[in-house]
């Protein structure tokens, strides 16, 4: 087969280990490094060192995003392969194997690369991401507020559609801290909702036992993880 590149690496990367396969001008020679910064600058000295005209890794996971980062920030040629499509080829047994393999791929030009976007699109979506779970993550947790209010009679679902909006917020957390009167409660409303007082007040009548306690307690414990 074709040689597209004469001195290559693979890695074999693991959470807290990276085995490295380096073949040049026909010899192999095998390392093994940390996922440690200062572990992964060595790597990339190493690299430089050995004037490597390519580097190789599957995308484990998200293990491969800090030794991406470091080589990429170090100007060393790197690209990711998919992992299906580098096991789909037989041939590996250990981690040493593993790095080899992935070499001998890429030194005949047999791994195809994923699209890395550049290091501000990827921080973006990041962030993208991470904001769209908070907001997932805090839908769910009205929900489950809602299904206690539920449980202890309060009815506060049927007259306000939002309950995370200014006057559900405003009952809710009058209640945590004692309040039980429903004439009271029905007097935080905002906006359009102090014309609904009368039925507001009546959806605020809830159970008084035990039970009701126990209820908002973890109403109260859900409601003020949301808040704080």
């Amino acid at each position: 087969m074709e040689i597209v590149y004469e001195r290559v690496c693979g890695l074999d990367i693991h959470k807290d280990m990276i085995a490295a396969c380096m073949i040049k001008k026909g010899r192999r020679e095998h390392m093994q490094f940390g996922t440690m910064t200062d572990e992964l600058l060595r790597l990339s000295s190493w690299l430089t060192e050995n004037e490597c005209q390519m580097t190789a890794m599957e995308s484990t996971g998200s293990y491969w995003k800090p030794i991406y980062n470091i080589l990429e920030a170090e100007n060393v040629p790197v690209i990711i392969g998919n992992a299906q499509h580098i096991k789909g080829v037989p041939g590996r047994k250990t981690d040493v194997k593993d790095a080899e393999w992935i070499a001998d791929l890429l030194r005949h030009g047999l791994i195809n690369p994923s699209f890395v976007p550049p290091r501000e699109m990827r921080d973006l979506r990041e962030l993208v991401r991470y904001r769209k779970s908070l907001v997932q993550e805090r839908a769910r947790e009205f929900n489950r507020i809602q299904k206690v209010l539920e449980g202890a009679n309060i009815k506060l679902g049927s007259v306000i559609s939002d309950i995370d909006g200014k006057t559900g917020c405003a009952i809710i957390d009058a209640v945590i801290h004692g309040e039980t009167d429903p004439d009271k409660l029905a007097s935080l409303a905002k906006g359009s909702l102090r014309r609904k007082q009368e039925i507001l007040g009546r959806s605020l009548t809830g159970l008084s036992t035990t039970i009701f306690g126990i209820f908002f307690r973890l109403c109260a414990c859900i409601y003020v993880a949301l808040t704080s």
